[in-house]
C-alpha cells in the first residue's frame, strides 16, 4: 500500500495543507484542503472518501473536489464518490455544507438515483474493504463525534490518530496491532495546553502520556511515530518540546522515535 500525505497542517499558511492522505489512487483519508495539489486525473480516481470528522480542516475540499470532477465522472460513467463517516458527521454535512445554501446536494445531482456522491455510515471498530484495502475506524476524542484510522499493509498496520486528546481506548486496540507507522496529532505547544485541553487536541506534555501506552511489540523493532496537525506558527517549538521529553536521558522515559510528518511524503508499505 502506498500512502501520499497531502496535507498534515493544523492551520492554512504558505506551504501548509490541511489533513488529507491518499492510500494507493483510489482511497483518501479527508478532505483537507492538501486535495487541491492533486491533479484531476487524479481526483478522478478517488472511489472513496474516509472522513475522521466534519470539522472544515477536514472536509474543506470535498465539496470543491466533486464539482471539479463531476463532469468527468458523469462522461465517464463512473459509480457516485462513496463518502464513509460518522453518522454525526454525514448528518454535518448535509445540514451545513451539501444544503443547496453552501453548496449544491450531490447525492442527489445530477438525479436523485443517479447521484455524484452517496454517504455511508461507519461504526468504530467496522472493518470496511475498500479497493482491496481493510480499513478499521478507530475510537478518537475530540469536540465532535470523530474517529482515527488503521490501514492494513503488508508490513503492518498504518494508523493515523484523527484529532484527539487524551484517549485509552486508541491504545487498547492499537496495541493488538502489528504496527508499520503512526502518525498522531500534537496541535498545540505546552504553552497553550490549556487551549488543546479545552479544544480536546494533544500538546506534547499530553502526547508523553499517551505514548506511554505503547506496549512493546515482541520481535519486532519499534515502529516510527509521525507527528502531524501542528499550528504552522507553534511547529518549531512544538518539536522542540517533543524532542524534550523523549530525550535518551530522561529517566524512566522510553525513547520513541519519532518525526515531524510534512505535505509530499509517500510510505510505500
Amino acid at each position: 500500500m502506498r500512502v501520499r500525505v497531502l496535507g498534515c497542517s493544523g492551520a492554512i499558511a504558505q506551504d501548509c495543507r490541511t489533513t488529507s492522505f491518499l492510500l494507493d489512487d483510489d482511497v483518501l483519508i479527508d478532505a483537507g484542503t492538501g486535495v487541491g495539489d492533486l491533479t484531476l486525473d487524479e481526483m478522478v480516481r478517488i472511489q472513496h472518501v474516509l472522513l475522521t470528522h466534519a470539522h472544515l480542516d477536514h472536509i474543506a475540499c470535498l465539496p470543491l473536489m466533486l464539482d471539479a470532477v463531476a463532469a468527468r465522472r458523469l462522461a465517464a460513467g463512473a459509480p457516485p464518490l462513496q463518502v464513509h463517516a460518522l453518522p454525526d458527521t454525514i448528518q454535518a454535512l448535509k445540514t451545513h455544507i451539501f444544503n443547496d445554501h453552501i453548496w449544491p446536494d450531490f447525492t442527489r445531482l445530477p438525479h436523485a438515483d443517479t447521484p455524484f456522491m452517496h454517504f455511508t455510515p461507519i461504526a468504530v471498530g467496522q472493518v470496511l474493504h475498500l479497493g482491496g484495502k481493510a480499513i478499521e475506524p478507530l475510537p478518537a476524542v475530540h469536540t465532535v463525534p470523530a474517529v482515527g484510522y488503521a490501514a492494513a499493509a503488508a508490513s503492518g498496520y498504518w494508523v493515523f490518530s484523527g484529532d484527539t486528546e487524551r484517549n485509552p481506548a486508541f491504545w487498547q486496540r492499537v496495541n493488538q496491532l502489528p504496527v508499520a507507522l503512526l502518525i498522531i496529532e500534537t496541535a498545540f505547544s505546552n504553552r497553550e495546553k490549556d487551549l488543546a485541553r479545552r479544544s480536546l487536541h494533544l500538546s506534547p506534555s499530553t502526547l508523553a502520556e499517551e505514548l506511554s501506552h505503547i506496549n512493546p511489540q515482541p520481535h519486532r523493532p519499534s515502529y516510527p511515530i509521525y507527528i502531524t496537525h501542528t499550528k504552522p506558527a507553534e511547529t518549531g517549538l512544538i518539536m522542540e518540546e517533543i524532542a524534550r521529553f523523549d530525550a535518551p536521558t530522561q529517566p524512566h522515559c522510553p525513547n520513541h522515535d519519532i518525526r515531524w510528518l510534512s505535505a509530499g511524503m509517500v510510505f510505500e508499505l
